[in-house]
């Protein structure tokens, strides 16, 4: 055993120097030590706010598609008219009350007949608008009257009596009603109608089956025109009318004449009330027969309601 001395005051005042494990040691405590204390503070300071993205609702992009504003307008216009697929220029026309060559001109087409799916069609001629009902935004509302108060009655009061019920007055026969006003145009717009053949009716107006009314006869009896008017077609270009001549009276009313043997007529002729303009036949028919149709702004009607009693 060595003897312990005590050190001098130079030797306690000299640094110590450590051994280099121990040094590693000492380091690797310090860093162990500085990261516990910087996770407590992180622990103790306050919560990070993280924002909360609500998808609940798809988000609305800034800035819609160029054409799609542009488009939707066009789309929902009543004076214009998408082209569908197998449309042609003379069923346009017909279903909107037009002549096709007005349809043509106003929308600029060299070639009636290339028209293509998704184009739009001015049908109306430029510079005026097809009336729209207006709408006042305001709901009716119907009032609900007030539920009836009951009558708080003393205790020891009497019950009152049922009331004697009155005696009904004497039934009376329901009203007839009245008839059904009938169809009235603008002077300008009214036309006086007659038939276009004097063979039978052998199939009435439906509004899904058949667009008018199909009049039987002969090989070669006269088809006459309904009204005073212009022809605005003639031709067998509208698939299952054959030999087909459209007539318009004025603006608001067609008239076709469909399945002839022979027409009489041309495009942009006029021609009056009574006059003959086709010959019967059985074009695209089963039997010999004039399909007659009276369209009113281009709609299908009934064309019973327009033509005189026989």
């Amino acid at each position: 055993m060595q003897n312990w001395r005590k050190p001098s005051r130079e030797e306690s005042n000299r640094p110590r120097r450590l051994a280099p494990g121990m040094l590693g040691r000492a380091a690797m405590h310090a860093l162990a030590w500085t990261g516990c204390a910087l996770l407590l503070a992180a622990c103790g300071s306050a919560p990070r706010t993280v924002p909360v993205v609500d998808r609940t609702t798809p988000a609305k992009s800034a800035e819609p598609p160029a054409t799609a504003g542009r488009e939707s307008s066009r789309l929902v216009d009543a004076d214009t008219y998408v082209v569908k697929r197998g449309d042609t220029l003379i069923r346009i026309a017909l279903d909107h009350g037009q002549d096709w060559r007005d349809i043509a001109q106003w929308n600029n087409l060299e070639d009636p007949n290339q028209i293509r799916p998704g184009q739009v069609l001015r049908v109306t001629r430029p510079g005026s608008t097809t009336p729209k009902p207006a709408d006042t935004g305001v709901a009716q509302v119907t009032p609900v009257p007030a539920p009836s108060q009951s009558t708080t009655r003393p205790l020891g009061t009497p019950t009152p009596a049922p009331a004697t019920p009155a005696t009904p007055a004497p039934s009376t026969p329901p009203a007839t009603p009245a008839p059904a006003p009938s169809r009235t145009e603008p002077a300008s717009e009214r036309v006086e109608w007659g038939w276009p053949a004097s063979g039978k009716i052998i199939e009435n107006f439906h509004e899904t089956r058949n667009k008018g009314l199909d009049i039987a006869g002969n090989v070669g009896d006269p088809v006459l025109a309904a009204a005073d008017g212009k022809v605005v077609y003639s031709g067998s270009g509208l698939r299952g009318y054959g030999q087909l001549i459209i007539i318009k009276h004025n603006n608001t009313f067609l008239s076709a004449y469909a399945h002839n043997r022979a027409m009489l007529v041309k495009e942009g002729q006029a021609v009056r009330r009574g006059q003959k303009i086709a010959e019967l036949g059985s074009t695209d028919a089963e039997s010999p027969r004039v399909h007659f149709e009276i369209r009113r702004q281009g709609r299908p009607v009934d064309p019973i309601d327009y033509l005189p009693s026989r």
